[in-house]
């Protein structure tokens, strides 16, 4: 019996990626620049619509380190995160001597909550300290309430980086994820649902902004014939190769969510007579999620007598990989020492949930592998 290792999210190629890498060596375009760097912004622009402008960059926390310089984040200012993420939302912010406040989650999207963040907005300008940036992250590939944290972002004149490094493709009230911050950022990570091996990019409505981004991303180099520098600079830019790469999943990308959303249907299907396990899903039309990782919750009040790690384990043992969801930034011991507002429901969702495989690649052998496992619980 083939009991290969069944991955969480593995790269799954559309094949049209090696057209553009070769275009890149027969032109010997290797550098961090050329014809699939543009071509690549060219591309998600046309996807993501909204007129954005694209810079692609080496990661997704490039992204986020620049678009929080290009909001004006400095030394001792304090920046407001969701706290059930990845620590690279969080990251960028101590990289520039600024301050996380990290922000509980609520249930419906898992992404920050409106009210809570409010609570946490009142509390800083009360303790003297206004935030200067709010990161909100859409889980998983959910959009967060947006309307209801852009209403009081503005409330405060406090402007938003949209965190979409797990979410391209995803819509809320049929607006692209990517485009919804004052400054959004994405991902295309090896194990996103589209890759350029390492990379991402930072999306904005504004031209200047980009050419911002570019310019601090290519060592902040000034026009002159030598090499001279006014700002600080950052070797952010992302190679034309791996462009190349990114150039060849954007052709799948549609194909990519839509095999997503299908895994997503099939642990539905898997625990559809399972009271005790729930799979996280859209709460209304407002939301289209791409599902890159499909999610559970196991209540240990509704008879399930198997914990998170419990499953785990038995996946494990069938070389199965599966995640705890994210470790909430509050409970990072790095972070031990940042503000935090909220109850426990970041930290109870950590407790029991657990991330399923969701690669786009998953074959139907796989999939019968997995379910056998799942239906112990």
């Amino acid at each position: 019996m083939n009991n290969s290792k069944i991955w969480l999210s593995s790269p799954h190629m559309g094949g049209g990626e090696k057209k553009y890498i070769n275009e890149a060596f027969d032109s010997n375009w290797v550098a961090p620049l050329g014809p699939n760097v543009i071509g690549l912004e060219q591309d998600l622009e046309n996807y993501l619509k909204e007129n954005v402008n694209v810079a692609s960059l080496n990661s997704g926390t490039a992204a986020i380190h620049l678009g929080l310089i290009l909001l004006g984040v400095k030394p001792k200012d304090e920046v407001i995160c969701q706290s059930m993420t990845f620590s690279a939302s969080a990251n960028p912010i101590v990289y520039l001597g600024a301050t996380p406040v990290f922000v509980d989650s609520e249930l419906d999207t898992w992404n920050m909550c409106p009210q809570t963040l409010e609570i946490a907005i009142k509390d800083r300008i009360k303790k003297g300290i206004k935030p200067k940036a709010i990161i909100v992250v859409h889980l998983y590939g959910m959009p967060c309430k947006f309307d209801e944290i852009r209403s009081v972002a503005n409330q405060y004149g406090i402007p938003i980086l949209e965190d979409s490094a797990e979410a391209i493709g995803s819509a809320y009230k049929n607006i692209k994820c990517g485009t919804l911050g004052d400054i959004s950022v994405l991902s295309f990570n090896g194990n996103k649902i589209i890759t350029t091996s390492g990379g991402g990019a930072l999306v904005t409505k504004s031209k200047a902004l980009k050419e911002k981004a570019i310019f601090l991303a290519s060592q902040a180099r000034d026009e002159a014939p030598h090499y001279q520098h006014s700002e600080i600079g950052y070797n952010y830019r992302m190679s034309n190769i791996c462009a190349g790469i990114g150039r060849g999943q954007m052709e799948v990308l549609e194909n990519r969510i839509t095999k997503r959303r299908e895994i997503h249907q099939f642990y539905k299907d898997v625990f559809s007579n399972n009271e005790a396990v729930k799979v996280f899903s859209e709460p209304n039309s407002d939301f289209y999620s791409n599902y890159w990782l499909t999610t559970i919750v196991i209540d240990p009040n509704k008879g399930s007598k198997k914990s998170r790690e419990d499953v785990r384990i038995m996946l494990q043992d069938a070389n199965i990989e599966s995640r705890p969801l994210w470790k909430p930034m509050h409970l990072q011991p790095v972070f031990k020492n940042s503000p935090y507002y909220g109850e426990q429901i970041a930290e109870n969702l950590f407790e029991h949930g657990l991330c399923l495989p969701s690669g786009s690649n998953l074959t139907e052998v796989e999939k019968e592998r997995i379910e056998k496992v799942l239906n112990c619980i």
